[in-house]
């Protein structure tokens, strides 16, 4: 009893002075592990990837991801700067790389290291929606969504290891690794990781209206990838990401406000889409 009463006294102080600020909510988030250990490790790692992987280069796609990521750095920049957060990203390594590989897919890595796969770019279409795609990569990275999702699953596994120790009957120790394991995924993770989503749908529509695109084209961006998806998908209480249709509506429903925020910045007019 007194071991575990001891973990639950290490879970609570954790908690207590392991927190960092969102600097878009102004709230508490995990953070067990600071940036300062995860951005070096963030940025061997993607280097290994890049050795790894056929990267391409010098060509009108490769220049446009650059372009479209150097923009929306500049936009969060000054969306950071504007709210009280100067200073915010000093720390972040921005760089943008397209990867031959036909998964449909990009990701940010902490502390601003983008892929791209050659693959999502027919669904994209045009720039503006690459921007979009962009945005959001770069929105959990601001947003430090690695950083929480890692002390997240540090959590996760200091509950499983405190049930142990406190079980001794191995039936019912057996009975509670089953339910704990669900009840922790389906019942917490998995939300968990669906608000990151949303949060990041959020920003990187504002980043990207910031950075002279229109908004608008984000969710016609996710009528094409649930097109492309031919309806396959789990059930949303099962997924890492929200439904399809959960993400259009929402976009659809913040693109007038990730206008207004960009009135802000001076933006009244959108780039062209320019066709990929």
């Amino acid at each position: 009893m007194k071991l575990k009463n001891a973990f639950i006294a290490l879970g609570i102080l954790l908690l207590i002075v392991a927190c960092a600020t969102n600097p878009f909510t102004g709230k508490k988030t995990l953070a067990l592990v600071p940036n300062s250990q995860i951005f070096p490790s963030s940025f061997a790692q993607y280097n290994q990837f890049l050795s790894e992987n056929k990267v391409v280069k010098d060509t009108k796609n490769a220049d446009m991801i650059t372009r479209v990521g150097q923009r929306i750095a500049v936009a969060a920049e000054r969306w950071m700067t504007a709210n009280g957060q100067e200073g915010y990203l000093k720390d972040y390594k921005w760089e943008y790389n397209l990867v031959e590989d036909k998964t449909v897919n990009a990701w940010c890595m902490p502390g601003g290291k983008i892929v791209f796969y050659t693959g999502i770019l027919p669904i994209a279409e045009n720039e503006t929606a690459i921007a979009a795609i962009m945005g959001h990569e770069v929105a959990h990275a601001l947003a430090n969504h690695g950083q929480q999702r890692m002390s997240a699953g540090m959590l996760q596994q200091l509950g499983a290891v405190a049930g142990n120790v406190a079980i001794q009957d191995e039936e019912k120790r057996n009975m509670f690794n089953q339910a704990y394991g669900v009840g922790s995924t389906v019942g917490v993770m998995l939300p968990f990781s669906r608000s990151h989503e949303t949060e990041a749908d959020k920003i990187g529509l504002y980043l990207m209206a910031v950075a002279g695109y229109n908004p608008d084209e984000a969710a016609e961006l996710w009528k094409r990838m649930k097109a492309n998806s031919g309806g396959q998908a789990p059930p949303e209480f099962l997924s890492t990401h929200p439904s399809n249709d959960s993400r259009i509506a929402n976009l659809q429903a913040l693109a007038p406000k990730a206008k207004e925020e960009a009135k802000k910045y001076g933006i009244t007019s959108y780039r062209p889409l320019n066709k990929i």
